[in-house]
């Protein structure tokens, strides 16, 4: 694995975000204070913080002529883990803002991704590449 990225963002409160990022997304819990929880987001760390103001998301992204929640993060995951996520979502009852479907099927790049909301209402994407080594392919 490459090195781990670092994102710091806001969330309403910490209860629903541990439960989302904990129980339905499976992370595991690091550091955290009365203010701010770290998570091990796939490999990757990430702080929630009630300290500010959730920015809105707009579907303003167009991507392959579909419209986006901006602005978003996520993370690049085997096919299986995000087969495996998707059902685990599905299981805690959690709308998706676009259901997991495959997109530029057949092409450089085929990636299967899905969209949601966090607890606080932060957009999330999660991402499978058919072929890993096509995820920077133009």
């Amino acid at each position: 694995m490459s090195q781990p990225f670092h994102y710091a963002f806001f969330v309403t409160d910490l209860e629903s975000t541990r439960r989302f990022y904990g129980e339905v997304l499976g992370c595991r819990e690091g550091r955290s204070t009365g203010t701010w929880v770290d998570f091990d987001f796939f490999g990757h760390q990430i702080s929630a913080h009630t300290t500010g103001t959730v920015p809105p998301t707009q579907d303003r992204g167009f991507v392959d002529g579909v419209a986006v929640p901006m602005p978003h993060f996520g993370a690049v995951l085997e096919w299986d883990v995000f087969q495996a996520l998707a059902a685990r979502i599905r299981a805690a009852g959690l709308p998706f803002v676009l259901e997991p479907r495959l997109r530029y099927e057949g092409k450089p790049g085929e990636q299967l991704t899905m969209f949601l909301l966090d607890a606080s209402g932060n957009a999330l994407e999660f991402k499978a590449f058919r072929n890993p080594a096509e995820l920077f392919t133009a």
